[in-house]
């Protein structure tokens, strides 16, 4: 069902024209999302874009998502269409035995048995994603810091094997690891005191918490993790995937409802299908769709039986990781108050990268921590470590303690990873005695606002808020994932490229991830390849209009104001 124009406009969406009437281009709308208290957008002059929920924002909420022109959409629908087409044909000459397959498949005695690979994927895996698969899995041999040293591969047989040249690609400037704050590093008091961890405590515990596994540095690292997100009490865990997908289960199940937006991560959907609990997806990010389904949860109950549900909990995301946007945490917390609901709130992207105190989406937009019910986030990203964690009231963490999969069955998390944590989280929160880690996070903030703004003056279509660190920049067509990919590294850029399935069909697209540690002198160098590959193979589909100097000016200055 297409929303009407005032259904946009009531959920703080519109679609942009230029300043003198005319429509941008055909089919090539610009969805913006900007929210303040009943306050302009210094976008293209005519638009005033207002949400009925500014009230809730103490900051201007930006999100740029331009429509597909549709030019390219046919392009891209009909480049998959050959590609699927030439596939059936290599699939005819390899059952005749005229090529060799060189993919897994049943043995001939099995023949009469049900298919152990699924036939789809597999015919997906040989025939598409063979011929870029050398854009993925690519050995590195130094720090995933700022830059990073790259083992040089060539494939004789079509990317179905690899072969080490024995040469390294020195100094690759890396845009695509989730070093937020740069503390994935080999010096300094991190990789120093993580150092001294292992000499005392060893690098496994070989245990559970419950068993001989817990050590005075995992509950030193809960009770700091409480501290800095501001809750009762918290639990670590040994794995980011598994502190969602363990959990979940745990905290939800037969008779329970389970809200979950439709891009939420492989993590939490797997989550919610092991609980066992009724689940209905709402649009990404569209509070109306949400409110709709709290609605009918609270009027129609349990399907067939009518009784209330014994809980409805709400999943969202911090940080998309492939849209670059941000949650609407304030209306989400509003919907969640007036319907009585749980919120549950993974911060794996957000936390150490939001915020004035690198506190996350929470912090971000100022709320109260304890509206949040489970706050859930990694050390993954921004900690340059491994792991999860859990915080919220004191009752939640110790009945997990004794429920939780994750938590029961898992070896603990590696001493030396537990101290990088607590040395990287020290260093945020100011307490090692140096102002490191206010530096790092207003780095990190000065970086994403250039390098998403030099995107946009290029011409380039990136998703996402203009505070997020995750910037997709669209490339839609399947041989141009690739070729961008390779491309790139030709230049030495490391980049991450993704496409279909992981994206729907006609949004492959390219995800940079920004970090305090990257220099001005890296964004431009990685600005000057990104701005010469995108003219070689056509990638500037923006119809954006730009704005004037003086409207520029005038946007930045209402920003800061409210920063202020």
């Amino acid at each position: 069902m297409i929303e009407n124009s005032a259904s946009k406009l009531l959920n703080g969406e519109t679609c942009l024209r230029t300043s003198n009437g005319k429509k941008s281009g055909r089919n090539s709308f610009v969805k913006k999302h900007c929210l303040h208290q009943q306050q302009k957008c210094h976008r293209p002059k005519e638009n005033h874009i207002v949400g009925h929920n500014a009230v809730l924002y103490n900051k201007p909420f930006v999100e740029s998502f331009e429509e597909t022109p549709l030019l390219v959409a046919v392009l891209t629908y009909m480049g998959y269409g050959i590609l699927t087409l030439f596939g059936y044909l290599r699939d005819f000459l390899r059952h005749w035995k005229i090529e060799k397959c060189r993919v897994a498949s049943e043995r001939d005695e099995q023949k009469d048995f049900v298919p152990l690979y699924q036939d789809f994927e597999n015919f997906y895996t040989r025939n598409l994603y063979m011929r870029i698969r050398d854009n993925w899995n690519r050995p590195i041999c130094s720090v995933p810091g700022a830059k990073m040293d790259v083992v040089e591969r060539v494939t004789h047989d079509y990317n179905w094997t690899f072969e080490h040249t024995g040469t390294v690609l020195k100094n690759v400037i890396n845009m695509g690891s989730y070093n937020y704050l740069g503390f994935a590093e080999n010096t300094g008091p991190c990789a120093d005191s993580a150092a001294e961890a292992t000499v005392k405590y060893g690098v496994g515990v070989s245990g559970t918490r419950h068993e001989i596994g817990n050590l005075d540095k995992h509950e030193e690292l809960e009770k700091l993790v409480a501290r800095f997100l501001g809750v009762e009490s918290s639990m670590a865990f040994g794995m980011g995937f598994a502190t969602n997908s363990m959990n979940i289960p745990s905290l939800a199940g037969k008779g329970c409802l389970t809200l979950s937006d439709e891009l939420n991560h492989a993590s939490l959907v797997l989550g919610a299908r092991l609980s066992g609990s009724t689940i209905r997806v709402f649009k990404h990010n569209n509070m109306q769709s949400l409110e709709k389904l709290l609605r009918d949860a609270i009027v129609h109950g349990q399907p067939r039986t009518h009784r209330p549900w014994k809980k409805i909990v709400i999943l969202v995301e911090g940080i998309y990781s492939m849209e670059g946007s941000i949650v609407r945490l304030p209306e989400v917390i509003a919907l969640k108050k007036k319907y009585k609901a749980y919120l549950y709130l993974d911060e794996a992207h957000s936390i150490g990268a939001l915020g004035p105190r690198g506190r996350g989406v929470v912090d971000y937009f100022g709320v109260d921590p304890h509206d949040v019910d489970i706050m859930m986030g990694t050390f993954t990203k921004s900690f340059g470590a491994s792991g999860g964690y859990i915080g919220g009231k004191k009752e939640l963490i110790d009945y997990l303690r004794t429920h939780s999969h994750s938590a029961i069955y898992a070896t603990s998390m590696s001493p030396p990873v537990a101290q990088q944590i607590i040395t990287s989280m020290k260093c945020i929160m100011g307490e090692d005695g140096t102002t490191l880690g206010q530096e790092r996070l207003r780095q990190l903030s000065e970086n994403t606002t250039y390098f998403r703004r030099r995107l946009h003056e290029m011409g380039f279509i990136i998703y996402g808020n203009e505070n997020s660190p995750v910037v997709p920049l669209m490339l839609y067509m399947p041989a141009k994932i690739g070729a961008f990919g390779r491309e790139m590294l030709k230049r030495n850029i490391g980049i991450v490229v993704v496409g279909f399935p992981a994206t729907p069909i006609i949004e492959s697209r390219a995800r940079f991830c920004v970090s305090a540690a990257h220099t001005k002198d890296m964004l431009d160098t990685a600005l000057n390849a990104i701005s010469e590959v995108g003219d070689l193979l056509q990638l500037k589909y923006s119809r954006r209009t730009r704005l004037s100097d003086d409207e520029e000016a005038d946007h930045l200055s209402y920003l800061v104001s409210y920063e202020d």
